[in-house]
């Protein structure tokens, strides 16, 4: 075995390991099928050990498997939002009453939360469009699986149906548009294709048109990845029928994939410097159109319908789903300018999402395990029911919301200010027009919970150690981090320096 390929391997570590939990877990759940918690243990601990040799790579800047996958800040930053919200996501279940019903068995869930997982990482080092579509896949075939996992539920079967069927048809537009772009470049590695774009434009409208549709068609693909709209008519459905854990993971994880990717590939292709043709610091113009107007129409879609549909929904898992869409289109926004500071804006964004939104989303489970239902009315009087709990989810709503003092109002403000910077200051008020329709659904939760009295026959809701132990995790970060930033912001721009370019 070479010294090349064993570099190559040793800067694979953290997938490996991943890999060898989903094997671990499906031998575990062989030998302590009645203990289900000795799988979830061992799974636990693989992510914890992903983590570990995550850090390890801080500062590495490489390319291995052939310039396949890049191992770079910029990826293991995202890798390690999947990693966490993973570690979370595998807590939550522990605690889950939707997944710990009697007779239940847990090793295939397990086990395909790490494949989910692992394609996700895949995902955020892709630097090849082959490999970009075999992450989505692996991604997006544990997911439809894990989406229908409660197949009792009324509607887990439509929901799985649902995600696949929107999946296959993503997925062949994806397919298609990097069939176009190796027709055009002959490669399928990013700098390839960056390489070769100054000959394919100078040979004349045809081609420039060709490799317009092909970049459309790909970004059809990273639009269902990430919830954008129009390619969102998935996420209320599946957010609804899936298991709040899954519903969770898949808000963020996914999310944290599919931005990583889309970046990596609008950048590496159109911006950088092997195109000496395309304008320096700018996104191609091709047939006279630019990129960045349709991705900006696509963040001004997906927050307004994001936010104006979620003011109607009553069941909070829906609520929560047209949220994460128009947080979508929030990040989105950040792609738009696509400079070293919207390319940090974003980063700073996720890190802090990561907390609110599966803070909110475990709220949520608590409720409905004791409650027996997701609809808002259900959530009459739970502040004096439980008092922790409902702040819990007041903060989470506040800072999903982008409100003082919480982690929220951080990663709106840097990217309100990497638009503004950028010349978008229209766009800047767009977001924060659409941050106060969001305030008012929010706030409809709020008033449930605090103003409104309780039914008489309302059970009471006590929560675990564990319960309350994860709530505080989730909760200090989000308050934390909306009062001492520096540290993450440090991080992320340090993370896009290593990515990229000037």
């Amino acid at each position: 075995m070479s010294d090349h390929l064993l570099n190559d391997l040793s800067l694979f570590a953290p997938e490996t390991a991943i890999t060898l939990t989903l094997v671990a877990a499906i031998l575990a759940d062989l030998i302590f099928r009645r203990t289900p918690l000795v799988v979830a243990a061992l799974v636990l601990a693989g992510f914890v050990v992903t983590g570990l040799l995550l850090l390890g790579q801080t500062g590495v800047n490489a390319s291995i498997f052939t310039g396949m996958i890049a191992v770079d800040s910029f990826a293991v930053f995202f890798k390690t939002i999947v990693v966490l919200a993973g570690i979370l996501v595998v807590v939550f279940s522990m605690e889950s009453g939707e997944l710990n019903s009697p007779g239940r068995k847990l090793g295939e869930y397990y086990a395909l939360l790490c494949a989910a997982a692992l394609g996700m990482m895949l995902m955020a080092g892709a630097s090849n469009l082959l490999m970009m579509y075999i992450a989505i896949e692996l991604s997006s075939l544990s997911s439809y699986l894990l989406s229908g996992y409660t197949r009792e539920a009324p509607d887990s079967s439509e929901a799985s149906l649902k995600y696949l069927i929107y999946g296959a048809v993503s997925s062949g537009l994806m397919l298609y548009g990097i069939s176009l772009m190796y027709g055009l470049s002959g490669s399928l590695d990013l700098r390839a294709i960056n390489r070769a774009l100054p000959q394919v434009l100078s040979g004349g409208g045809a081609a420039s048109f060709t490799l317009l549709i092909a970049g459309v068609l790909a970004l059809a693909g990273f639009g269902y990845k990430i919830s954008a709209v129009p390619f969102h008519f998935w996420t209320p459905d599946v957010y609804e029928g899936a298991p709040i854990t899954i519903t969770a993971f898949l808000s963020v994880a996914s999310k944290a994939g599919g931005f990583a990717m889309m970046i990596r590939f609008f950048k590496v292709t159109f911006i950088d410097a092997g195109a000496v043709a395309l304008p320096a610091g700018t996104w191609a113009t091709l047939q006279g159109f630019h990129w960045v107007d349709l991705v900006a129409i696509l963040a001004v879609l997906s927050m307004t319908i994001g936010n104006l549909v979620a003011v109607w929904q009553n069941n909070l898992k829906r609520l929560l789903a047209y949220s994460s869409i128009a947080h979508a289109g929030y990040m989105l926004t950040g792609v738009v300018v696509l400079s070293n500071q919207g390319l940090a804006a974003i980063m700073v964004y996720f890190g802090v999402y990561l907390f609110m939104n599966l803070g909110a989303f475990y709220c949520v489970m608590l409720i409905a395990d004791k409650t027996g239902s997701e609809d808002i009315d259900e959530y009459k009087g739970i502040g004096g029911r439980s008092p922790f709990l409902a702040v819990a989810l007041a903060v989470f709503l506040v800072s999903l919301t982008g409100l003082p003092p919480t982690a929220g109002f951080i990663g709106k403000l840097y990217l309100f200010a990497a638009l503004i910077n950028s010349g978008w200051t229209w766009l800047a008020i767009v977001a924060a027009l659409n941050s106060v329709i969001a305030l008012y659904y929010y706030v409809r939760v709020f008033r449930n919970m605090f103003l409104r009295t309780e039914e008489p026959s309302s059970p009471g809701i006590t929560l675990s150690w564990l319960q309350n132990a994860a709530l505080v995790v989730l909760l200090v970060p989000t308050l934390l981090l909306g009062l001492y930033f520096t540290p993450l912001v440090q991080l992320a721009q340090a993370s896009v320096r290593l990515f990229g370019t000037p």
